[in-house]
Formats: C-alpha cells, structure tokens, sequence
C-alpha cells in the first residue's frame, strides 16, 4: 500500500495573540481572501481569533468538501452574528436544532412549483413598478441599478411571502427597516473580525446595533399581528404557511418567535442575493453586447409586444443562461462554510483537523480553469441547460449545498428571470458613465459599487404607453400627448423656417470623439441647425431618426468598437431588413492609428458599409484620421469645414458664398474678478501619492516611479491602466495668465452654453487654464482664420493666411504650435478669452500602464514614465509634457486624480500559472507592466506555488544609467523568479553584443522556442518600432524553426501564423 506523501497546508505569518488578522481587510474581506488565494493557490488557512479558517480554492477541493457524510454545514462568523437578529432562523440555525427542522418541513410545501407559479403575478406587480418608475424618469436619468434592484426585490419578497407593502418606488426615503436591515447586516460583518478585546470597548456600536434589531423585530411582529387580526385573510404565503402550517415529523407548528426571526430571515436571504445576481447579470450584458442582443432578440420572439406570462418563464433559457454565468463569475454569496467533523486529508495530501472550517470559496472556484475554459469570460453559452448539465459534480454552487442549499431557489430564479424579461422587452440600456469599471461592493454579500445606468425606452413607447402593454391593455389615445411631446413640438415650430434638427452620436473611451461631437454640436448654430440629440452611439441603438442627418463620430480600439458603441455596432450588424434605414442620412468620421494595420479604422468602416447597405443615404464620404500621424482635432475640422458642412449646408438648400465663411461662435462672455471662491473641481476619484523615486542616472532622461493609494473600492489587475487626470504645467498656465493680462489670484465667470467649462459662477482663472482645457493642442486652420479677424497688423494678417493655408502642416502641425503659441508670437491680436477657451479641446486623461500586483498590496498601484522635457519643434520655448511634469512635479502625500482602465483581457497573466511560461519583451517604460507581473510571480513563489518559467528582455541604453528596477530584478532572478536578458544600445558590449531587445530575443531564439513550444505566452510593451522588429525577429525564429523540421515557412505563411495569433498566445501594448 503507497504511502501517503503529506502536504501542509500553506498559511501567511502569523502575529502573536492576532494570529492573521492583519491579512484580512475588515471593509473588504473579499478582496483580502482573493489576493490570499492567489497567492497560496488552491488551499491556505487563516488563523483568527476563535477559530481557524480554511479557504478551498478548486473545484475538486470544493466536491470533496460538500461530502456531508464527512462535513457538516454550520453557519459561519458572520451567520453567527446574524443569530443576534434572527436567532436559529432558517439561514443561521445549526442542523441539530429543532426549531431548524421544524421550520425547513413547514415552508418546503411553500417553495413548491405550485407555489412559486402562485406568486408570478406580484412578482409581476412589483416588476412593473420598477419599469414605470425608470421609464417616467426619463432616458437621461443616473439610475443607480443596485439600488433599485435592491428595491425590486425586497418589496418582492415582503409581498409574496407576507403581503406587505414596502411601497420602495413610491418614496425616496424608504421604510426604517430597510435602513435597520442595511446597518445590521452590515455590523454583523464588523462583529465577526473585532480584536479580541473586552465587549466594554464596543458598546457604543452594541447599542446601535440592538436599536436596528428592535426596528427589524417590531416590524415584522406587527405584520404578523395584522395578519392573525385580520378576519377573512384567506391569502396563500409564507407567513399563511408559518401561521397554520405543522410539522410533518412531529406535528407541532412553529413558535411566535421563530415566526419572526423567519419572517425577518426572509426579507434579508430574499433580496440580498438576488438583487446583487440582477445588477451583475445587467453589468455584463452591458459589457457583452452580442449576449446583449441574444436576450433582447430571446425576449422579442418568445414574448413579443404583449404583457409577460407566467407560461413564458419555461421559454427562455438564454436569460437563464445569463444568470448562471453572472452567478459564475460574481456570486453574491462568495463563498460557503463547513465543519470538519473528523480529522482527514483533503486531496489525500492536505491535513485537515476536527472543528475546523472549510470555505468552499466560490469567487475562485467557480474560475476553475480545469472545469471552465477562459474562465474570465462571460459566456453565457457554456450555462445552456445542455452544457450546464455536463459540469462536473459541484462545479457551480451559488445557491449552497445539500441539505441546507437555498431553500428559496426557484422563488429567486423565477422572480430573477421576470425582471430580465420586463426590462429587456421594454428599454435599451447604456452606461451612465462609459468607462465605468466593475467594483465591489461587501456587506452581507457583495453587489456592484457605483454602477449607474441609464434606461431608453424601446419600440417608441412612452410610460402611458409602457403601463398598457405590461397590464395587457389597450391605451385609450393611439398618440397621447405628453409634456415632451408638447415641448418637442414647441421646440420644432420655433425653429421652422430657421434652422434644422441634427442628430450627433460618438463612440468614445478616452474622450477625444465625445469632444469632436461636441465640438461640431457647437459649430451646428451658425450652419442653420439644431442639435436635436448629442449622445453615445448606444443611446441610439433601435431609434435612428429618419427625418434629420446624423452624423457619428466614432473610434477603433484593436478593431473594436469603444465600450459606449458596442451595443449600436452590434444591433446595426444584426439587422436584416436592407430597407430598415430607408430615408435616413448620415455622415461617419472614424478615428484610429495606423499600428493596428489588421484593424485600422475597422469600426467607422463597418458602420458608414452598413448603414448604406441598410437602405440610408450617405451624405459624404466617410472621414478618417490617423493619430499615428496627424491630429485629430485638425484632421476633423478639415473634414468638418471642407466636406460635412457644405454637405449639410446643401442639404438645407441655403445658399452659400464660394468665399470662406467662418463659423459665428457663440460668444463665452468672460467677467473677471479679484476674489477667491473655491475651485470647481471635476469628477474624478482621489488618490494619494505614498512613493516617488527617481530611477535613472544623473544626466539621463529622467524616469520616474510614483505609487499611489487607490480611491476606496477601486481593485485592479497586473497589466492594467491606471488613468490620470493631470493639470497643465505651472509656466503654460503662467504665460497664458500673462497673456491676458489676469493677476494671479483673478477669478472668472463664464456665460454661455456648449462647451465643457463650469459656468455661471466664479472660478479661479487659475483653475480654468491649469485643469480644464488643453493649452498645448495644436492649433487648427479654423483657429488661425478666427486670429486673422482679431489683428489689425497687415504684415501679421499675411503671415496668419500663409499658416492657415500652405504653411499649415510644416509650421503649425508638423511643430505642434498652439494657439497660445500664436498669441505670443503675433501680439497685436486681440482675442477676447471667451473665444480662446472655446478654440481648446477640454483636457484629457491620460493612461499609464500599473507596474504594480495587487498581491503585493491591493491598495496601491504604482506608475513608471518618462518626463516629457525640452526644446520645442518650434525652436521656441521648451515643450513640457502635461502629464508627465505634472506627475513628476508630485511629492509624497499630494492627492491626485486618478482611476483603474482594465487593458485588454489578453494582456494579463494567465490562469494557470503552474503550468504557462511567460516571455516579456519591453524597451525602456515598457518594463512597467512585467514589474507588475513579476512581482506578483514573486508573491506566489514566496506562499508556496511552483510557477512556470519565465523571462524577461528588457532594452535600455546602458547599465546603473537607465537599467530600470535592476536591483529588484536581479533579486528576483537570484529567487529563481525570472530570468532577465537585457539589451544595452549604448554598450552592447556588455549585453552579449546584443544592441536591442530584438538582437536579445533573436541571440536566446533557442531557448525562447523551447519556452514557445511549452505554451509559453509571448507579451510585448514598447514603442511602435520595437513591436515591429520584434515580430520580425519571432516570425524569423519560426521559420528557422520550421526549416529544422525539413518544413517550409514562407513569409505570407509566417505572417498568417503570427496575425492568427494575437491576443491568443501573444498580446501588445504599444505606445510613442
């Protein structure tokens, strides 16, 4: 018989006394125990005051662990402090006591499919409510979706299962015992990670915790005193069930007080989890615009224009599907506990002792990478009741397991399905804030943090309209008229026969499209139009007007459309009908840069193709920029002033002079004064500077590193963004002020409308120049015209027409001269500061690549740049680099204005660690992420896991000059962490004769191909030049490859092989 081989489960360093309380976030427990897991891997054990804590990682630990023969499920710490409220409640009783099986006998009957079935229409009922409530606030409203869902929910459960009426939709202040309920779970999580130190220390919160006790007993004792006085009740529920209902064991009924802690356990377990299951399933269909459309298109033809039946539950197994996979993913309950009874070995390696506790730890189980291939994709696919049913035993566990599984599943499942399908066959929906990233937020269960929504209302309803088709009713008036259609109609009359409504739409992730529109939406006045609608792309979706021009103004990222486009891309290549758009005009202008040559301009094309071959009339020619070479904001104005507008202007049949008409700006009328009013600040996170550390040599262009402590909530991955809202240089905003002959301390107050600057109110001139427009832009040909009419200097005029005309690309472009530039070359123009401001793009954020892990510390991301610093191309002054000077003016403690960007998914580390190697290619910053990645590989190691190979070839210029991170890199070697090949150009001599990363690459291609042929994934982060020899060098090493194997590679074949590949086994980040 073998011997067992003993593995000891790996545990972080414990504190006298505290055991691993400092490993465990008390706001965030969550995000604490993931980090844990990747560091230690499938298995690890905290050790916390009280008890010692297990967390199972996989799905083959989490099966063994839900062998109730040898495991017992037992409430957890913070089910135990619950215990306090709901005392042995159905959620938090232990199996042994008898109030738990006398309760689970009664309501079972209750949970039946009769009985589920009887509730549909208050479900129903509560479902509406939330329909009309977002549907008569209006398509531009911020909805905060957890919150209303939250709200669905709970007046579903209070209904259905006693006949209460919580009335959530009809109050903006909510009844005590939602807020009594809210603080409770909430102290029950802070309970159950206190310091073990006397109750004395806490009695303040002991106190305010019982006084949300008391609302949630009174409420519920008087609920249940209205229902035994009630004569004639003859409802069929929960409570009509707990009230009447025996014990089919023992016959006894269950007891007044454990009526209430039921009734109470209830309201908590039946809107906590599945409000949280709606708002991520909502979340990713937003992020996932094909299954986005495979729900509504499920909804269309299963349901129709007609009310929602309870026979349509059965019909729509894609929604279902959907849910599985957000439960998958984000399982608001994240994990499940069990009780050791005997000591055993888990895996037939791991010790685990009798009274211990196993977490079956869902948030990362349910990622297996053994069970569920790219395990971070939602694929609602693999949930198909098809699929779903060939997973392995205990793959997907939301709900629990055996015997105390949730008892209340198919309520929650039926009540999750009718809201998906009410609002899916009613509203489109989109964003409220396009770059949101999904953060979480914990009490009791998780749910999405700060996720706001806006809801559109689909097939030209209006909320009279919506009430008729959920109640199955006919409305009375085929067109009533509301207040916005009067206003609309209003609106058109005053403008007959002076001007004519336009639609603009953007797709935008960074902000340069959203400002083009804005721009063009600014300019529209003075061309005889009316900005009827100025929106994202997706906020269109199904609702294209057929009586105005449209123009779209929209980007390509690695061919795909930006996050506020992709519902719009998706719906228009859906479409079959080729007349759907017959009698609308449109004109596209599309964005990109030219490195992405398989994907250059990939979605403006798509969308100026389809809408022509959906039956739409194009009004120009589609408009392209490539940032690689030009500017964008130039590049549209010329487009916008020598194409579009005289399309659009014949278009209004006006007649136009052939000689160059400016556009008449509206004017910003600029007020000044002396005094100090607070500075308008905008709406971007705070995050706190906690290191700076210069990284390069005296005499070397500096390179600086700058750690910052996340906004609270904000979680991040190696490999992503971190963005940075940054402020314009000191001696920019300085000439500027000079210029205009503004004191320091001067304040402004802008008038007018149309542009993004804070208006109608006095703010610091400082603040307006410094944080809101972008003093450095190029100027454009429309800026320069617009200066000619300002100056009375003949010889000034005439070298200002050459500039706007045949010296524009050399002089103004080609040496980025902006209009600042201009003012202070050229001083007898006179130019009001209302019309500067109006000629500047607002400022942008700017992304810069974490070089940081969050196992590391979850709360810090760190930053690697370059300062942006010398002579400018125009031989005059010094350029300064906005966002680099401004991180490099930075100090330990500053507060800045930042947020975490996801990076595309393939530029991440791997799911399985253990088993993929890793080469990383970078030239100078480009090391940024891998010192990301290698410090989390480093973390793992350090807890305990065998990692796959990896290696790194990293360019600079010359060694203790600009080697970059060398120290930590060369410690991290010695550790067996990773293997470093660098590349010196200014001493190959010392790197093998290696000049660059490629020559690096091509001098280690044996050992690169072996580390290839292993599965090794392949990520580079450089400049546009160093991606490109690097593809040279990988597809040589193929080919030679190939050739030792008697094969023929040809170039063609080599470049198909390596085209196939991207974002499979390797992935780009390239920047200039």
């Amino acid at each position: 018989m073998a011997i067992k081989q003993i593995t000891p489960v790996p545990e972080p360093r414990q504190l006298p006394l505290l055991g691993n309380i400092a490993d465990v976030d008390s706001e965030n427990s969550l995000r604490s125990f993931m980090n844990l897991a990747d560091k230690y891997g499938e298995i690890f054990r905290l050790h916390l005051p009280g008890t010692r804590l297990l967390f199972l990682s996989t799905r083959a630990l989490v099966d063994e662990a839900c062998d109730e023969k040898r495991f017992k499920k037992v409430p957890n710490n913070v089910l135990t402090e619950m215990r306090e409220g709901v005392h042995d409640g159905l959620f938090t009783a232990k199996i042994e006591e008898p109030n738990w099986g006398i309760a689970h006998r009664v309501l079972m009957p209750a949970f039946g499919p009769m009985g589920i079935r009887d509730m549909f229409d208050e479900m129903k009922d509560i479902g509406s409510q939330l329909a009309l409530k977002w549907a008569r606030q209006g398509s531009h409203m911020r909805i905060n979706a957890p919150d209303d869902f939250t709200r669905l929910t709970l007046d579903t459960i209070a209904l259905c299962s006693m006949g209460f009426r919580f009335n959530s939709f009809y109050s903006e202040n909510l009844h005590p015992f939602v807020n009594s309920m809210g603080e409770f779970l909430t102290e029950c999580g802070r309970r159950a990670q206190r310091l073990p130190v006397p109750s004395f220390f806490y009695r303040t919160q002991d106190r305010i915790f019982q006084s949300h006790i008391d609302v949630l007993r009174e409420t519920a004792e008087a609920v249940v005193k209205e229902r035994v006085s009630g004569n004639g009740n003859e409802r069929k529920d929960l409570l009509t069930a707990m009230l009447k209902g025996r014990d089919s064991q023992t016959g006894e009924k269950m007891s007044d007080a454990s009526i209430i802690d039921n009734l109470i356990t209830f309201l908590i377990a039946g809107h906590e989890t599945t409000s949280g299951t709606l708002s991520y399933a909502l979340y990713r269909l937003l992020k996932n615009p094909d299954a986005y459309r495979k729900v509504q298109q499920e909804v269309d033809e299963v349901v129709g224009k007609g009310p929602i039946t309870v026979e349509h539950m059965q019909k729509l197994p894609y929604i279902s599907a959907v849910l599985r996979e957000a439960l998958r993913l984000d399982s608001p309950i994240s994990l499940f506990g069990v009780y050791v009874q005997e000591d055993t070995l888990l895996a037939d390696k791991y010790p685990v002792y009798k009274g211990e506790f196993l977490n079956c730890f869902l948030a990362r189980s349910h990622l297996d990478p053994a069970v569920f291939e790219d395990p971070l994709t939602f694929k609602p696919e693999r949930m198909l009741d098809e699929n779903f049913n060939k997973l392995p035993k205990n793959s997907w566990k939301p709900f629990g397991n055996g015997v105390r599984a949730c008892i209340g599943r198919a309520f929650a499942w039926q009540e999750a399905v009718l809201a998906m399908a009410i609002l899916f066959q009613n509203f489109n929906f989109v964003f409220a804030d396009a770059d949101y990233e999904l953060q979480h937020k914990q009490t009791l269960t998780i749910k999405p943090k700060d996720f706001f929504i806006r809801a559109i209302l689909r097939d030209g309803l209006d909320p009279i309209r919506l009430e008729h088709r959920l109640a199955g009713t006919e409305p009375t008036s085929t067109k009533p008229n509301t207040i916005q259609d009067d206003a609309i109609q209003n609106n058109e009359e005053k403008h007959e026969g002076q001007s004519r409504p336009m639609t603009i739409l953007y797709g935008s992730n960074s902000g340069t499209c959203e400002s083009l529109a804005q721009r063009l939406a600014f300019d529209a006045r003075s061309h005889g139009y009316t900005v009827s609608t100025l929106d994202c792309m997706d906020a269109a979706m199904e609702k294209l007007p057929s009586d105005e021009p449209i123009v779209i103004i929209t980007a390509s990222y690695e061919g795909q459309p930006p996050d506020n486009a992709a519902h719009f891309v998706s719906w228009i290549d859906s479409i079959k009908d080729k007349a759907a758009f017959r009698g609308s005009s449109y004109a596209v202008f599309g964005c990109g840069h030219h490195d992405w040559t398989q994907t250059f301009h990939r979605v403006p094309k798509l969308v100026d193709t389809r809408l022509e071959e959906l039956g739409a009339t194009k009004l120009v020619e589609l408009g392209l920029a490539d940032a690689a070479g030009e500017d964008m904001f130039v590049s549209f104005e010329a487009w916008e002033d020598n194409i579009l507008w005289p399309a659009l202007d014949k278009l209004r049949a006006s007649t136009v002079s052939d000689a160059l008409q400016m556009p008449e700006f509206t004017p910003l009328t600029v007020h000044v004064s002396n005094t100090r009013p607070s500075i308008l600040r905008q709406n971007v996170e705070d995050g706190k500077v906690v290191t700076t550390k210069l990284l390069t040599a005296d005499g070397e262009p500096v390179k600086k590193h700058v750690g910052i402590r996340l906004p609270s909530g904000a979680t991040y991955r190696a490999g992503d963004y971190l963005a940075v809202l940054p402020i314009n240089p000191k001696e920019t905003v300085q000439r500027a002020m000079r210029r205009f002959g503004l004191p320091w301390d001067a304040n402004i107050r802008i008038e007018g409308t149309g542009i993004r600057l804070p208006t109608n109110e006095l703010v610091s001139a400082n603040s307006i120049l410094s944080d809101y427009v972008e003093l450095a832009q190029p100027a454009t040909k429309r800026n320069i015209l617009a200066l000619l009419d300002t100056t009375d200097s003949e010889d000034e005029r005439k070298v200002l027409k050459h500039l706007a005309a045949d010296g524009y690309d050399v002089e103004i472009l080609a040496k980025r001269v902006s209009v600042l530039d201009l003012l202070e070359t050229y001083p007898s123009i006179n130019l009001p500061m209302g019309q500067f401001l109006t000629m500047l793009p607002p400022m942008r954020i700017r992304q810069y690549s974490i070089s940081s892990s969050p196992l590391e510390d979850p709360s810090v991301a760190s930053i690697t740049f370059s300062l942006v610093s010398g002579g400018a191309k125009s031989g005059q002054r010094n350029h300064i680099g906005v966002a680099s000077s401004y991180l490099d003016s930075l100090e330990v403690d500053d507060r800045l204005r930042v947020s975490v960007r996801m990076s595309h998914t393939a530029f991440h580390l791997p799911s399985t660690p253990e088993k993929t190697p890793l080469v990383l290619i970078a030239a100078g910053t480009g090391i940024a992420p891998f010192r990301g990645f290698v410090q989390e590989r480093a973390v793992m190691i350090k807890s305990g896991r065998k990692l796959a190979p990896a290696v790194l070839y990293h360019g600079c210029r010359e060694p203790a000059r600009d080697d970059l991170y060398a120290s930590e890199f060369r410690d991290w070697e010695d550790a067996g962490i990773i293997t470093v090949k660098r590349a010196f150009s200014r001493t190959p001599e010392k790197s093998g004769g290696c000049k660059y990363v490629q020559d690096a690459l091509w001098a280690d291609r044996h050992h690169f191909h072996e580390l290839w042929r292993q599965g090794a994934q392949l990520y580079i982060c450089g400049s546009r030049r160093v991606s490109q020899e690097v593809e040279k060098v990988a597809k040589s090493i193929q080919q030679e490859a190939a050739k030792r194997n008697g094969e023929d590679l040809s170039d063609e074949d080599a470049n198909k092989w390596w085209n196939e590949l991207r974002n499979v086994r390797y992935a780009t980040d390239v920047f200039d």
